[in-house]
């Protein structure tokens, strides 16, 4: 049987197998609210047999938006737009995951097909936050957050918990990678602040692991818990896999089941050294020395590779983006190659290779 396609089981809820759906934005919601096209969307990946599909980033405030055609959940009506999103996934056996985040500065910015420029408050968008007031790339610098606010967005976290729970989701991550807010305060690139939030690497995690404790305390025992994070900034001086690996250590002792690793997205600067698998050495590293289960994710495109990664103890399920946005069946594709089987609908049974 193949190692990729068994089952994986984290506190009290098992996945199908270990093909998972990566939070990809779709810049296609409506003041927040999930439309048409994420019933479509995220329901083709169930019905093309990946275990675990989640949501896009989905901001825990308005002004956490990547850009105003984010999804959000700070409004129990936009949760309650989900809940037939979610009976669809778990119908088709997947388990549907959501992923909660804030963009911080990196927040109103235009959809990448119009070139991800900043909006401007009079045309739609609003002003960012962030933890200092250093700005990416040529964006305005945020505002920098204080305590009170920060106390804010704690309980924020912990209300779109609920709400995602109401909505029927079953697995949480909370987004700690790719520039926006959470890693802004774990990177010294961006986090210049001299109170308990900023200084030394304990302090810059301390945001997180609030959010952390504040999420768990949501949660029912049988749903985990996950953390994206950055595991390298690709720049001199900045955020770096034994940093990241340490705050993953800490983590393990506050309710999270799985650390889903990636790279990246804080700085213009950034110099990736980009091929097949190349965040997988991150994964292996954070699963080592934090004991707890990864996800790898990163330009995993074949199944052989895929299963090779988590036969190998590389890492404990892989997360696919790109190649299931061009072929959503990929895990029933996967299943033909190794020689394994996956779920197919009664549907499109008819159409199964024999």
């Amino acid at each position: 049987m193949s190692r990729l396609l068994s089952p994986l089981s984290l506190r009290g809820t098992t996945f199908r197998n270990r093909i998972w759906v990566s939070p990809m934005c779709q810049y296609s919601s409506v003041d927040g609210h999930p439309t048409d096209w994420h019933l479509v969307h995220l329901g083709a990946l169930a019905r093309g047999g990946s275990g675990l599909v989640f949501t896009e980033a989905t901001a825990v405030t308005a002004e956490g938006r990547i850009s105003p055609r984010d999804a959000g959940i700070w409004t129990d009506a936009q949760a309650a737009d989900y809940e037939r999103i979610t009976a669809f996934v778990r119908g088709q056996g997947a388990v549907p995951g959501i992923q909660l985040g804030h963009a911080g500065r990196k927040a109103s910015t235009d959809v990448p097909w119009r070139g991800r420029g900043y909006v401007e408050p009079s045309d739609g968008g609003w002003s960012s936050v962030g933890a200092s007031p250093v700005g990416y790339a040529d964006w305005p610098p945020p505002h920098e957050l204080d305590q009170t606010a920060l106390a804010d967005l704690v309980r924020a976290w912990a209300a779109a918990t609920r709400r995602a729970l109401s909505a029927g989701f079953e697995v949480i991550e909370i987004h700690a990678a790719h520039g926006y807010l959470l890693h802004q305060f774990l990177s010294p690139l961006s986090n210049a602040r001299t109170d308990g939030y900023g200084g030394s690497l304990d302090s810059r995690a301390r945001l997180l692991r609030e959010i952390v404790d504040a999420v768990r305390a949501e949660l029912p025992d049988s749903a985990p818990l996950f953390v994206r994070v950055s595991a390298s900034d690709w720049v001199e001086g900045g955020l770096d896999v034994e940093q990241v690996a340490e705050v993953t250590r800490d983590l393990a002792g506050r309710g999270v089941d799985l650390i889903d690793v990636s790279s990246g997205g804080n700085s213009p600067d950034q110099q990736i050294a980009v091929g097949p698998g190349y965040q997988v050495p991150f994964a292996e590293r954070i699963r080592r020395e934090s004991g707890l289960p990864v996800a790898a994710v990163g330009l995993i495109t074949e199944p052989a590779q895929a299963e090779e990664i988590v036969a190998a103890d590389r890492a404990d399920a892989v997360l696919l983006a790109r190649a299931l946005l061009r072929d959503p069946s990929w895990p029933q594709r996967a299943a033909q190659e190794l020689g394994d089987d996956v779920y197919w609908p009664d549907q499109y049974l008819r159409a199964r290779p024999r």
